[in-house]
């Protein structure tokens, strides 16, 4: 028999989660595959969504259980595993997999014992689930999860539906926004709290500090075998990245100043990176998905450039963060050579509502994006609107 506690659990949390939005990755997971994993940032709602498909599909035989649950003091996800099975259980889905430290080894071992088992499990962004004790790279499915984009706060916050565009209709010209005749006062609010569904919840810096601290000084730490004084030296760097993003790295000053060695530099900003707490802009020397110089460090969203500097950020540093964060979830970003970025085969120049076209004049298929306007004229395209794409 599953314990009692762990049922009572799963009711518990089912019980509290609303259908009335469900994220853009939603309807893009096939839940019928046999082994399934969603990693994203802290956050994001990642565990939301799975218990909305639990809560859509009650047909199914299904247990919810959290990796840090008390239950796995004394039991395994094997022993979990083999008694729900046993009792006619079909679908099983593990959250915060990350917090369990032989999760690889014992989740291939489910795989294998149990072939009629569905299995689906959530994790942190900064794990690489492929790169665990046991090899799952031909068993498993990864999906992963980015925060909200402008279009998703729009809907979940203001209840306003808009369609996702591609970025070749943005450039086209073709968002309609009639049920939003003024969007840049809400495109505004966006900016400092609506990466995150708990917008809607209260408190929103407390939260977002707390996110902050907790990947940074637990999440990053734990899965890179830090001490916890490594894990506030990255918070210490984290913070220096904001108070001047887009970073220029300077390995050698970033290392004076936090007393660290010079090498351990990139790999600090690359777990950074797989966090979600920073975004690192390289150039094409290594091909679009390669690893390529790193020209510029970015916050990883501006709702964490407004909880580090509140209103000291800087608006160009703003626009760049919010362009770069919206981008890279559907499309290879890299630094431009001529201009900000390079997007696909399009090059783009971020500014105000006065930028002018003369970085991009000599440019194909070169764009302006000027914040503060609301329509879209040839080779000029609002900022917000490339918040539509996802």
């Amino acid at each position: 028999m599953i314990e009692g506690a762990l049922l009572q659990y799963m009711r518990e949390q089912l019980n509290l989660t609303s259908l009335d939005f469900k994220r853009y990755l939603y309807d893009q997971i096939n839940w019928n595959n046999r082994l399934l994993c969603l990693t994203g940032g802290r956050g994001v709602g990642k565990s939301t969504m799975v218990k909305q498909h639990i809560i859509e599909t009650p047909d199914e035989y299904s247990l919810y259980v959290s990796a840090d649950h008390s239950y796995f003091t004394t039991h395994t996800l094997i022993e979990l595993a083999d008694k729900f099975v046993k009792e006619g259980g079909e679908h099983l889905y593990i959250d915060e997999i990350h917090k369990y430290e032989r999760w690889s080894r014992e989740i291939k071992q489910i795989y294998d014992a149990h072939p009629a088992l569905k299995v689906f499990i959530t994790g942190s962004s900064i794990l690489d689930l492929l790169d665990g004790e046991a090899d799952l790279s031909r068993r498993i499915v990864m999906k992963h999860l980015y925060g909200m984009s402008f279009r998703e706060y729009l809907e979940l916050v203001h209840k306003i539906h808009v369609p996702v565009y591609r970025l070749e209709d943005v450039l086209a010209g073709k968002v309609q926004m009639k049920e939003l005749e003024h969007p840049l006062p809400i495109f505004r609010q966006y900016l400092r709290d609506g990466y995150y569904p708990f917008a809607l919840e209260g408190d929103f810096q407390e939260r977002m500090q707390n996110v902050i601290r907790q990947t940074m000084e637990s999440d990053i730490p734990h899965y890179a075998r830090m001490s916890p004084a490594t894990g506030r030296k990255l918070r210490q760097m984290l913070s220096i990245v904001a108070q001047s993003a887009p970073y220029k790295p300077e390995a050698q000053s970033l290392a004076n100043e936090l007393h660290i060695s010079r090498n351990d530099v990139p790999n600090y900003l690359l777990f950074m990176e797989k966090a979600e707490m920073i975004g690192q802009l390289r150039d094409d020397t290594g091909g679009m998905r390669g690893l390529g110089k790193v020209e510029k460090v970015f916050l990883g969203n501006t709702n964490i450039q407004y909880t580090l500097v509140g209103e000291n950020a800087e608006i160009g540093n703003v626009r760049e963060t919010f362009f770069y964060s919206q981008l890279h979830v559907k499309h290879d970003v890299i630094a431009s050579r001529v201009s900000d970025f390079c997007v696909d085969d399009y090059t783009f120049e971020v500014g105000g509502k006065k930028k002018g076209k003369k970085q991009i004049s000599d440019v194909e298929n070169g764009y302006v994006v000027r914040d503060e306007i609301e329509y879209a004229t040839p080779q000029i395209i609002p900022l917000w609107m490339f918040g539509l794409l996802y």
